[in-house]
């Protein structure tokens, strides 16, 4: 490959399956980017912003890295985006900044006021943020240990995430 695939050239819906495939299995990681891609606003941002960056596994003299050749797998710069808020490299509404450091709070553990972000959020996006809540807590995957049943039937997760437009 002559040049490393930028995440803004990608489709948004492969940005943020590439997003996702890198998340796999990490509640905290899927709400996050779940979280940005429901909401809109921020994975394109992020994309332009150079941001994300993209990797394939291009090269089939090189060892194997379990990555399926060809296939993109993306990563969020979540350190980088502070910084990147406060020169105006990335920018948005009071509400989508809470959306966008909600996310980053839930992927890397940055601190957030919940009071601030829930005050400060319109009934969209609280549902947003509750599915992604519900989302990095497992909520999805939990089972109900009444049903009369050794492992019990899946139950529905708290919040579940709203239909996109």
């Amino acid at each position: 490959m002559l040049f490393a695939p930028r995440a803004a050239d990608l489709d948004p819906v492969d940005l943020e399956s590439a997003l996702l495939r890198a998340a796999i299995g990490d509640y905290t990681s899927e709400a996050a980017i779940l979280l940005l891609a429901n909401a809109g606003h921020w994975l394109p941002a992020l994309a332009a912003a150079d941001l994300i960056t993209v990797d394939t596994d291009e090269d089939d003299t090189a060892p194997p890295t379990g990555q399926v050749p060809g296939v993109a797998w993306a990563a969020i710069a979540w350190t980088e985006l502070d910084e990147a808020v406060r020169v105006g490299r990335i920018e948005g509404s009071s509400g989508q900044l809470r959306i966008l450091r909600s996310a980053a709070s839930i992927a890397d553990g940055r601190p957030v006021d919940l009071g601030d972000v829930a005050s400060g959020l319109d009934r969209r996006h609280l549902q947003l943020l509750l599915a992604a809540l519900s989302h990095a807590g497992g909520s999805h995957e939990h089972h109900d240990a009444d049903a009369g049943t050794q492992v019990g039937e899946q139950m529905p997760p708290l919040v579940p995430w709203p239909a996109r437009d």
